[in-house]
């Protein structure tokens, strides 16, 4: 399958993944403005979301990232995932190292590692509501609990449709497949969907340790890397930013007093600005 997705720009390759509440919309503040910086952009909807069909048995999310860029003749790109799409990135960088020329995790998911009991708890909270056909309860819920409270009603309003789209086709997806709960990328629980390398096996076990390491090997990642965490979100994204500065051979944390769980769409010009900086400072020359 061929991801939906925009390109656009020249220059240096820059791909944009999105978090599990959003679509490649939540890129929309960045989009321009990186193409004017001097970046070919791309962004896309992952299986499930925006314009992508659902998926209800197995696949390989990396591959869907990699095969994309094949199939745009892009050989070498730097990686911009929140979330989800962090951990995505991350898993895809860790495949491919010798592809990846920056990557910038926005609260991103760490491979391999189990949600703390708090982010457990949230989990069961949006199951609860979804089982009980309580669908704007839980886009509500999403949407409480992602955003900063830097956030405008307009930023909201647009998370919340992304977030209510993505529930109904996974939703609609898993009730064709006859499975009785969606199986689908969010932002936490036991449920987050995983990569190839992470498997659900590993998610169970997982479940006994919330500190379970990277399930492979981080290390052979040598591009520079920027881990952004946000000081309103859960404790578990704070400790994988940290984290990851240890685990990536070349990478920063940057924690910021402001953001929630979404900062890229909290505060777009100042996430744009941090991005050209890092990217700059990366080596990840624009053109122009």
């Amino acid at each position: 399958m061929t991801l939906s997705h925009d390109a656009a720009g020249s220059g240096p390759a820059l791909v944009l993944l999105h978090s599990g509440v959003c679509d490649r919309r939540m890129w929309d503040p960045q989009w321009e403005a990186l193409q004017a910086a001097g970046y070919r952009v791309v962004r896309a909807d992952l299986r499930g979301f925006g314009e992508t069909p659902a998926e209800t048995g197995e696949y390989d999310p990396i591959a869907d990232v990699w095969e994309l860029l094949d199939s745009l003749g892009i050989e070498r790109a730097a990686l911009i995932g929140a979330s989800y799409g962090g951990k995505l990135a991350l898993a895809a960088a860790a495949r491919h190292p010798e592809r990846v020329t920056a990557l910038a995790l926005l609260a991103s998911g760490l491979p391999g590692r189990a949600p703390s009991a708090e982010l457990r708890a949230w989990g069961a909270r949006e199951d609860a509501l979804l089982e009980a056909d309580d669908l704007e309860g839980a886009v509500a819920l999403n949407v409480d609990t992602w955003l900063g409270p830097d956030a405008t009603p307009g930023t909201r309003a647009a998370v919340a449709d992304m977030q209510r789209h993505a529930f109904r086709v996974q939703l609609a997806a898993e009730a064709a497949a006859g499975t009785a709960a969606p199986s689908r990328p969010e932002e936490s629980g036991p449920e987050e969907a995983d990569t190839a390398e992470d498997g659900p096996e590993q998610a169970d076990t997982a479940q006994e340790s919330p500190q379970t390491a990277p399930a492979f090997d981080l290390s052979g990642i040598a591009a520079p890397a920027l881990a952004v965490s946000g000081a309103h979100d859960f404790a578990d994204y704070r400790e994988i930013a940290e984290d990851l500065a240890g685990l990536l051979p070349n990478a920063r944390h940057l924690d910021l007093d402001w953001a929630g769980h979404l900062p890229s769409l909290e505060r777009p010009e100042e996430v744009t600005a941090l991005l050209l900086d890092f990217l700059t400072g990366a080596g990840v020359a624009a053109d122009g």
